[in-house]
């Protein structure tokens, strides 16, 4: 069992999924730039200047400002998940690790009053490299004062997986975000419902 439970924060804590893709889908097509959602699906997880990076844009500052901004318009769209609240107050001692950057959490994750539950907020303004590195999670590892095996890093996407295992520490899905264990097979745990997180602290 672990003694601490890090969490990524979208398609972990909050339901962003829609928000971050049709945000970025109409700032493209207003460039003339018709992706399908699917297509832009691997921008779920890693940071937004990486994301732009990839996809062969001249102007990628530009499109990252509007892209960020039109998220953040549409925060009527994001939830916090179902059940989360409550497995939240349950656990002892947690910590956040994700892609967002101090001015992204603003807008997108203090709104939504869970921070609290944290005794560790990293987020991409606070290291140098970003998730799949181990960066990230070694830092909310060097606040909380824990070793890789004592903590386990839930998340929903591949960069998740990766980072937490750099880092020499186990991985949870949520699949609640993930929506598929496809590609997950060296996951430690499958949890279904965030109650199933329960399970996994140590007593």
């Amino acid at each position: 069992m672990y003694k601490a439970i890090i969490f990524d924060v979208d398609g972990t804590l909050l339901n962003t999924e829609n928000a971050v893709l049709h945000s970025l889908q109409s700032v493209l097509a207003e460039e003339g730039l018709d992706y399908e959602l699917d297509e832009l699906r691997f921008v779920l997880g890693i940071t937004g200047k990486a994301a732009v990076e990839q996809l062969d844009i001249l102007d990628e500052e530009i499109i990252l400002e509007k892209w960020l901004a039109r998220e953040a318009a549409m925060i009527e769209e994001v939830e916090v998940f179902e059940g989360i609240h409550e497995i939240l107050a349950a656990i002892p001692e947690s910590g956040v690790v994700t892609s967002k950057n101090a001015d992204e959490m603003v807008n997108g994750f203090y709104p939504f009053e869970i921070d609290h539950h944290f005794d560790a907020i990293v987020c991409a303004s606070d290291t140098d490299e970003h998730k799949p590195h181990p960066a990230p999670l070694l830092k909310s590892l060097e606040v909380l004062g824990r070793s890789p095996e004592e903590v386990i890093y839930i998340g929903d996407s591949r960069y998740d997986m990766a980072c937490a295992h750099a880092a020499g520490a186990d991985f949870g899905l949520a699949l609640w975000g993930a929506g598929s264990t496809d590609g997950f097979e060296q996951a430690e745990h499958v949890l279904e419902h965030p109650t199933d997180i329960l399970k996994l602290i140590a007593h």
